[in-house]
């Protein structure tokens, strides 16, 4: 984008100890620094990432040989908090036995990538990998273990997520329990393995 400033001139028949030649000088020049900093400023700006740039975010390598079982650590991806828990053997076991209790337990809502559409909804049964936001109105739930005193679930409780802002309520799976608000299962973000125990959250190819 061009930018044009017009300078003023120089007095007529003024000489170079003229004062008022020399305050032409001083607006000329304070003109031209003007100037060069309106054009400057787009070009340094053409540098920098737009906001959609950093909107769309890059993908998040994650080493995730520190998780022991029953932990779960959180990532950033997109601005988003990325869930990333290590199931334990009772956890998994824990999946099974409330499906009629839940609003979408095959995962048949586009909410996962088609190699998370299992009973997991995972790529691999032990870690379970979602986004950390409620799907009713963005708030973030937390961890509530089987056998919580919590008075919001029932004492069959099997562990997993709950919504405190309007008490939504999710399994280990992140599959969302029927008649609450959230209406539709946790999103599980593309990922893959790049190593046996290092995951790609964003890309999953």
């Amino acid at each position: 984008m061009e930018h044009t400033t017009t300078l003023p001139l120089p007095p007529a028949g003024s000489t170079p100890d003229d004062p008022d030649r020399r305050r032409w000088l001083a607006a000329t020049g304070a003109a031209s620094a003007v100037a060069a900093t309106a054009t400057a400023i787009p070009l340094v700006s053409s540098f920098a990432p737009s906001e959609r740039a950093r909107a769309m975010g890059a993908a998040v390598e994650v080493d995730i040989s520190d998780l022991p079982p029953g932990g779960m650590k959180t990532v950033e991806w997109r601005g988003k908090p990325v869930w990333i828990l290590r199931r334990t053997p009772e956890m998994l076991a824990a999946l099974k036995g409330h499906e009629g209790q839940l609003a979408d337990p095959e995962s048949a809502k586009d909410q996962q990538p088609e190699a998370a559409r299992n009973a997991t909804r995972s790529l691999r049964p032990e870690v379970f990998v979602a986004i950390g936001i409620c799907t009713h109105l963005g708030c973030s739930p937390t961890v509530l273990p089987a056998g919580t005193p919590n008075p919001s679930v029932g004492s069959d409780w099997p562990g997993g997520f709950f919504c405190p802002c309007h008490g939504s309520t999710f399994d280990l799976a992140g599959r969302v329990f029927r008649n609450k608000p959230a209406p539709t299962n946790l999103e599980i973000p593309p990922h893959a393995y790049l190593a046996d125990q290092r995951l790609r959250i964003g890309d999953a190819s």
